[in-house]
């Protein structure tokens, strides 16, 4: 099995999406719903690190990213040695091109 690591943005974004179906969407019940699918998703790379498409696949310039989409969102991750990096997990309909290459963090 694959050891799997998710970095400090992933979690944050994880907590956003949270926070904002919660609160802005007034739905406790469907944050949380959203998030145990997405955990459930990023957990598979654990034993499937390959399950995502190549970023490659998508755009230019050359990426070692991979991507899982999970309902409205999109889970940014890499693959290293034994070790998956879970690097972001972002609403789909954002420039996620500016957010992973373009310095933006958020």
């Amino acid at each position: 099995m694959t050891k799997l690591q998710i970095a400090p943005l992933a979690r944050q974004d994880l907590q956003e999406i949270r926070r904002y179906i919660a609160a802005e969407l007034a739905s406790p019940a469907a944050a949380q719903k959203i998030l145990a699918k997405i955990l459930s998703r990023i957990s598979k790379l654990a034993r499937y690190p390959k399950i995502g498409a190549s970023l490659n696949s998508i755009i230019r310039p050359k990426t070692d990213y991979r991507f899982l989409i999970c309902e409205n969102y999109t889970i940014f991750y890499r693959c290293e040695n034994k070790t998956v990096y879970v690097d972001r997990a972002l609403y789909s309909k954002r420039d996620f091109i500016k957010i992973l290459f373009g310095g933006t963090p958020a």
